[in-house]
């Protein structure tokens, strides 16, 4: 009697659960994720905007930011429509092709923002360590050279993840237990050995993110060093105050992640819907938040969004 074969390599479709054993109250959920992407939309849009059309904004530091929040729309635009689909229309089904691309810019983003943060360190550290030659330094054509750099390096570390899984045979069950397609969340449903899969979604991120970590506590340790050997309490205040909203920015970044990390590899008594609402508000919130603490706490950016949202005889 021959052995029936359903191993299928490309599946037609998966299916995303959402959060589950939350699904009755997908819908009330959707409602902050909702709120918290049309300010991310907004806050990075409006954000773009100011530093493309005021003249006075292109400078290094701004061009970094502009980087950042052009990443923030990319990962809150690659998974929150889609989360929404699922929470308010039930839009549950994404194709195999769909869920490679969203896989793909999903962690393409964040290693992409990992860089990022790297380069605006050391746009710190130049700024506050040889202000002289900032500009000399951090030239446009540099600039490029940075941006081209950490573009194709979060590319050549995400880029062999597609192939990975696009490798496994697929015959078991086609459910995804999240709101969005990830590496080994899509690995875990093949019926072949992930092996390769599993060590690569660890030690690559692991060590890239390590390595970007590193860069940035250099960074930093170069510029207290430099800021405590300042001569006046005025002028320490003032470097460290052009530092407040990268850190803050950082923090938010990292922090979340290990955090996120940590849990999936060693808190097995911690709740599946747990794990997935916090992955789902880490794509969701940083990207509002970023914009928020930008024009807060620089006062370049608070002075132009002023200038554009309130009439001039009421400033």
């Amino acid at each position: 009697m021959p052995t029936l074969n359903f191993t299928i390599f490309n599946p037609d479709a998966f299916v995303l659960v959402g959060i589950p054993g939350l699904e009755r109250f997908h819908i009330w959920i959707g409602i902050p994720f909702f709120s918290i992407y049309l300010v991310a939309l907004a806050g990075n849009g409006i954000l773009l905007y100011l530093i493309a059309v005021d003249h006075s904004l292109h400078e290094p530091m701004f061009f970094f930011l502009a980087m950042l929040a052009s990443t923030d729309l990319v990962l809150s635009t690659t998974c929150v429509p889609r989360t929404l689909g699922i929470f308010w229309l039930k839009s549950q089904e994404i194709t195999f092709p769909g869920c490679l691309t969203q896989l793909f810019f999903l962690h393409f983003s964040s290693f992409l923002e990992s860089a990022i943060l790297v380069g605006m360190a050391f746009d710190r550290y130049v700024a506050i360590c040889s202000p002289l030659r900032y500009t000399s330094v951090l030239t446009p054509r540099t600039i490029v050279k940075i941006l081209v750099g950490i573009v194709g390096r979060s590319f050549a570390v995400i880029f062999p993840v597609v192939f990975l899984v696009k490798r496994l045979p697929f015959c078991r069950t086609r459910t995804i237990p999240h709101t969005f397609c990830e590496h080994i969340g899509v690995a875990r449903l093949a019926c072949a050995d992930i092996s390769i899969n599993v060590w690569y979604g660890f030690a690559v991120p692991l060590m890239t993110v390590t390595a970007d970590t590193i860069l940035i506590g250099i960074s930093y340790a170069l510029i207290l060093h430099a800021v405590f050997h300042l001569p006046s309490r005025d002028a320490r205040q003032r470097a460290l105050g052009t530092c407040a909203s990268h850190v803050s920015v950082i923090l938010l970044f990292y922090i979340p992640a290990v955090f996120s990390a940590l849990t999936h590899r060693f808190g097995h008594t911690i709740s599946r819907s747990f794990h997935i609402t916090f992955a789902s508000l880490y794509v969701t919130v940083p990207p509002a938040l970023n914009p928020i603490i930008y024009g807060v706490r620089t006062k370049q950016i608070k002075d132009k969004v002023i200038l554009l949202f309130v009439p001039k005889g009421m400033q």
